[in-house]
């Protein structure tokens, strides 16, 4: 996996700060900057967080460029919805040779490890005999349509990936940039830093968290599963180990 903050808003918590004050206050457009220094932007924003005032952040926005992650992880971010996505499409990128994700879990058990390898390659082989197959069928189709060889072949050969795509497995890797802004981000760590989250996107969420705390700390500065700032919502369910998570999310922002 690898994630990079490409982009985000210039002097993020300055941005909310701005906002914030034009709610509370009499401040015209004119001088609404007028002392927001880092110190007192990051002030405004540490008491919208007291009061529990999440609007104002979502005019700071972050992008992630993002790569080396499942699909099966790719179907799970985009449940949060306020948020945009570019994905690499399978649908015009040939995956001939894929990589995939292996499970921490297999890959400890030689045995299963071996399994799942094999099972990969055999997915890639059907997928490239499907290809191969399909790409025939439809520049024979096309060349008898009167279409010139070359232009047949180049087209049979997108249209034989639109369909041999959907035998590729949950874990062949992917690629997106995701955009989101503070508030959506910041509900996006509550469900995804917790202990119950599924492994690879709470690995995805950590590191998402870490990159942002380094830019706008104050924005960031409850984030992460809801135990790191409140009681721990999952009942009966709950990891009951809201100590450690405390300090695991004190120390990842800190850059620890």
């Amino acid at each position: 996996m690898k994630v990079k903050l490409i982009a985000h808003t210039p002097e993020p918590e300055k941005v909310v700060a701005a906002a914030a004050k034009l709610c509370y206050s009499n401040a015209r457009v004119d001088d609404l900057l007028d002392g927001l220094t880092p110190e007192a932007s990051r002030a405004f924003v540490e008491k919208l967080a007291s009061m529990g005032h999440e609007s104002p952040t979502e005019h700071a926005s972050f992008t992630f460029a993002i790569e080396g992650v499942s699909r099966s992880l790719l179907a799970q971010i985009t449940r949060h919805r306020i948020a945009s996505y570019s994905v690499q499409s399978q649908r015009y990128v040939n995956l001939h040779e894929f990589e995939y994700v292996l499970p921490p879990e297999i890959g400890q058990d030689e045995e299963s490890a071996a399994a799942f390898d094999e099972a990969m390659r055999e997915q890639a082989r059907q997928y490239n005999q499907l290809t191969e197959v399909l790409k025939k069928k439809h520049a024979e189709r096309l060349i008898a349509q009167g279409v010139e060889e070359k232009a047949a072949l180049r087209r049979a050969g997108k249209q034989a990936l639109e369909d041999a795509r959907f035998v590729l497995p949950n874990a062949c890797t992917t690629k997106m940039i995701v955009t989101m802004n503070a508030r959506s981000l910041n509900n996006f760590f509550r469900h995804r830093c917790c202990r119950r989250a599924q492994w690879e996107i709470r690995a995805l969420a950590d590191e998402m968290l870490r990159q942002v705390c380094e830019v706008a700390p104050s924005l960031f500065a409850k984030s992460g599963p809801p135990c790191v700032s409140g009681p721990c919502p999952e009942g009966a369910m709950s990891c009951g180990r809201a100590a450690e998570m405390r300090e695991t999310y004190a120390a990842l922002k800190r850059g620890e």
